[in-house]
């Protein structure tokens, strides 16, 4: 069973904030974007290193044994070293080489952090979305639940009029054919408010059996519309997409990486040097054994320069150019896309407030005709077939009304989504 890092109070009504900072910090994804920051964290303190000088310690022993010649006969000779050393190393110079690393490994870490940053919004649109599903589900079995109550009463109403003569068979076999419709209606939506629950708990990092309760939908303030111009929204989005700054640090990445390939025609140079102790051991046949110390000293100025290489700097430049250019192709893309994204989203959401306001007015209309159809049916002006009627009619409305109302918070979720605005909106909602 799927377990969760953090402990889940089943009885307690979660606002749509409380289970946003539940996700983030349960989710597996958030962790596996914050490990990914910290590695580009740690290679990026990695490329600063180079820019201090390297001390080694490095120890040195050797035993040489050879037969020396000495007039008509060999002499074996040993001798044993032991040296050691501390060695410094340094690159005083290297045409921006170690410069460019270092903005390289800056530039990824900085792509790392928006993927962080945009694990975080998907995250947060995952819990919405899901969020404000669950909140239609349980509309629905609302919805279902009052239509089930209206099939009843006017089934009993049929047959009391069956048995003081006024309605006939057909008429009460009617009602409850309406009546097993709207019991079939309602089980169906008691399983999608099942299924709902359970995705939740799945973006939660929970297991799925574990009932989530939150707010009902008559708790949540009404959405008022009140959109910036499109042109605004496209712009906040090209500022805000974290997936977009992404790719945008993936470019700077690319130029950094030119310029460190075109370093590498340029020379380096390096300061070395070494101090240390040696000590000497010798034995020689016929002679008795001697010894010495020293303290050996060294210290220079190298230069690197690579003359020839069978064309791998030029290709490696090649090579750094063509993905920079790959990458703002892939940006170019990225930005279409996004302003294609915001303008439907903006459509999306005036479109669901113009069937928010129908939905509206749909529900009071039928809530109107079932009960005047009720009302002429028990003065027997109307006929069974017309209660029945406006009884279905109402209960679709109900279904519509829930439906075009969690659409709204729905859609103005998206458009928060494809803008780049969803964490500072829903959190603003959760201090309300």
């Amino acid at each position: 069973m799927r377990g969760s890092r953090l402990p889940f109070d089943a009885t307690k009504l979660y606002s749509l904030a409380e289970l946003v900072d539940f996700a983030e910090r349960n989710n597996p994804e958030t962790q596996v974007a914050w490990e990914s920051a910290k590695a580009r964290a740690a290679a990026l303190r990695i490329a600063q290193s180079e820019l201090y000088p390297a001390l080694a310690g490095i120890a040195f022993s050797q035993v040489d044994r050879d037969d020396l010649l000495f007039d008509d006969s060999f002499v074996r000779q040993t001798i044993a070293t032991f040296e050691p050393l501390l060695q410094l190393r340094y690159t005083m110079f290297d045409f921006g080489g170690r410069a460019s690393r270092i903005a390289t490994a800056r530039a990824e870490l900085s792509a790392a952090n928006f993927a962080f940053n945009d694990t975080h919004r998907k995250i947060v649109f995952q819990v919405a979305d899901t969020y404000y599903r669950l909140l239609n589900a349980i509309g629905q079995v609302d919805a279902a639940e009052a239509s089930l109550l209206n099939a009843k009463t006017v089934q009993e109403a049929a047959e009391a009029r069956l048995t003081h003569g006024l309605a006939t068979l057909p008429d009460v076999l009617e009602a409850k054919s309406a009546t097993a419709q709207a019991e079939y209606d309602l089980q169906s939506a008691r399983g999608a408010e099942e299924i709902a629950h359970g995705d939740l708990a799945t973006v939660l990092g929970i297991a799925p059996t574990i009932s989530i309760g939150v707010q009902s939908l008559d708790e949540l303030p009404a959405p008022e519309i009140d959109l910036e111009s499109i042109d605004e929204l496209m712009d906040r989005a090209l500022e805000l997409r974290p997936d977009l700054l992404q790719q945008f640090a993936e470019v700077n990445a690319a130029e950094t990486r030119i310029r460190e390939a075109r370093a590498a025609y340029y020379p380096s140079l390096k300061f070395e040097s070494a101090v240390g102790g040696q000590y000497q051991f010798g034995w020689q046949q016929q002679f008795p054994a001697a010894h010495r110390t020293g303290l050996p000293f060294t210290a220079g100025v190298r230069v690197d320069w690579n003359i020839f290489d069978g064309g791998a700097r030029k290709n490696n430049l090649l090579r750094a150019e063509e993905l920079r250019d790959a990458a703002t192709a892939q940006a170019r893309v990225s930005m279409d896309e996004i302003a294609e994204q915001v303008w439907r989203s903006y459509s999306n959401v005036k479109t669901a407030f113009r069937r928010r306001q129908a939905a509206t007015a749909l529900l009071d209309a039928a809530g109107q005709s079932f009960a005047a159809a009720t009302e002429a049916y028990g003065y027997g002006v109307r006929s069974l077939l017309d209660v029945t009627a406006a009884q279905r009619a109402l209960a679709q409305a109900r279904s519509a009304d829930v439906a075009a109302h969690t659409e709204v918070l729905d859609r103005l979720a998206e458009l928060a989504f494809q803008t780049g605005d969803l964490l500072r909106i829903v959190r603003s909602k959760g201090r309300r």
